[in-house]
């Protein structure tokens, strides 16, 4: 294949992309931007496959490896719930800058392979783009590792925080903005595997301090960092199908990242460097307030003489899978004339639009789902709020006490409704690791029981 019909097809793969991100702002275009993707990637990795023009024994390898992995992340895709959804992404991340690690080792290891110079005689460009490239993917894989142990709650999701943690971060980015100049300037192999060595240990100490609460800011920044590596890579390989997809997925990452920061009152940087997930609350202290218990009857008897119902879902409903159930919940209450609303935050769950996709997935209907901005105001109006498993982004601390690790964080004002259900297993902290002040709210009255089990009772008691 010529080179001009192959840049051809990186523009056409190059343009889909763009539609696909395009189609993937809106639920109501997302299929449709799937699709655009996933043909771009066809059209991408055909085309990269016919340039090659010597079908040798190695190009079999290469692809029966393409074929096994591919079916891999298939079946993975296929039988992962929605509730694990947040750490196959981080995973997947992992996996993205791990392979960029490994081409840049490739390409300083065997530069003529890549038309990059001979050893210790590579091009300065060439030596800039894979230092790069290989940094932004070892930071990617060892901080996705350490986001999906956090995720998988193999490792706790409070944060981890010791003293001069920034300094030291500061430190090893110093050392490696300066390991890559003597790179540059001596072409020693000593200095690139320090490189990435030190790139590996930044990734860890980067997400450790980064708290719970945080961590659909921390998906979305690594979603980011692997389209810098993979652009980095790009370079390396003067492949423009990669420059172009890894700087889609880059900026939009980066994009993504900042507007979730915005909405929560947060600063990029801040939440970068060290996150603000807080001490772990003492469970002790939270047993002896007050509280209001109820059950299924209770909650169905006030949502039934309601005139309005605002839900509010959260991670504890991805957990349940509770979205089918809660969807048949809320069509007997319409059947009752009551008014029904969706608030979702824009950091509920544990990844960037994890509750619109759950939604999406027990047919909700768009227009009953609105943002925090878009519905904040309606709590003080509305009869009952029905908060399922929404912890931190419901907790009045954050407007109240200054001393809280998410003081200044806009939460879904569900205290203001005339009466609040919150479904619940126990009284433990929230993701971030901190006691919910609502709980013990005069017009809060807590459902203890799996979202799922309860959300069925309820069902059972307004239908009886």
């Amino acid at each position: 294949m010529s080179a001009n019909l192959l840049a051809i097809f990186y523009l056409i793969s190059g343009v889909l992309f763009i539609l696909a991100l395009r189609g993937l702002s809106s639920p109501e275009t997302s299929r449709r931007g799937n699709l655009f993707g996933v043909l771009g990637m066809v059209i991408a990795i055909t085309v990269t496959f016919l340039s090659i023009g010597n079908f040798s024994t190695v190009f079999i390898y290469v692809l029966i490896l393409l074929l096994l992995g591919g079916s891999i992340g298939a079946l993975i895709a296929y039988k992962i719930p929605m509730t694990a959804m947040p750490e196959l992404v981080a995973g997947f991340h992992s996996l993205v800058g791990l392979a960029a690690v490994f081409v840049a080792i490739s390409a300083f290891l065997n530069p003529e392979a890549f038309n990059l110079g001979s050893p210790g005689d590579i091009k300065l460009s060439s030596l800039i783009e894979m230092s790069i490239g290989a940094a932004v993917g070892a930071i990617t894989f060892s901080g996705s590792i350490i986001a999906f142990l956090k995720l998988r709650g193999i490792m706790s999701g409070s944060p981890i925080i010791f003293r001069g943690q920034h300094y030291i971060n500061l430190l090893l980015g110093l050392s490696i903005i300066v390991l890559i100049f003597y790179l540059c300037t001596t072409q020693t192999d000593s200095f690139f595997w320090r490189i990435i060595t030190i790139s590996f240990l930044l990734g860890i100490l980067l997400i450790i301090p980064i708290g719970g609460a945080d961590m659909p800011v921390v998906i979305s920044m690594l979603n980011s960092y692997s389209g810098w590596a993979a652009a980095g890579i790009g370079f390396t390989l003067e492949n423009s199908a990669l420059i172009i997809t890894g700087a889609l997925v880059g900026s939009s990452g980066a994009i993504l990242s900042y507007i979730m920061c915005k909405g929560m009152n947060r600063s990029f940087f801040n939440v970068i460097l060290g996150g603000f997930g807080g001490s772990t609350a003492n469970k002790k202290d939270a047993e002896k307030k007050p509280v209001k218990s109820g059950n299924a009857e209770d909650a169905a008897f006030l949502m039934k003489n309601a005139s309005s119902v605002i839900i509010v879902p959260g991670y504890g409903m991805a957990v349940a899978q509770a979205q089918h159930a809660l969807r048949e919940m809320v069509d007997t209450l319409k059947k009752n004339d009551i008014k029904i609303s969706y608030a979702v935050h824009p950091v509920a769950g544990r990844m960037p639009g994890h509750m619109n996709v759950l939604l999406a997935e027990a047919n909700v209907p768009y227009d009953e789902v609105f943002e925090l901005d878009e519905i904040n105001n309606d709590f003080s109006n509305t009869d009952v709020a029905f908060v399922i498993g929404a912890n931190d982004v419901t907790n009045p601390v954050a407007k109240t006490d200054p001393q809280s690790p998410i003081y200044g964080m806009p939460i879904l004002d569900v205290e203001k409704c005339k009466s609040v259900l919150f479904v619940k297993r126990s009284l433990s902290p929230g993701y971030a690791g901190i006691d919910n002040e609502l709980f013990y709210r005069e017009n809060t009255l807590m459902l203890f029981a799996d979202a799922k089990k309860m959300t069925e009772d309820i069902i059972k008691s307004l239908n009886s």
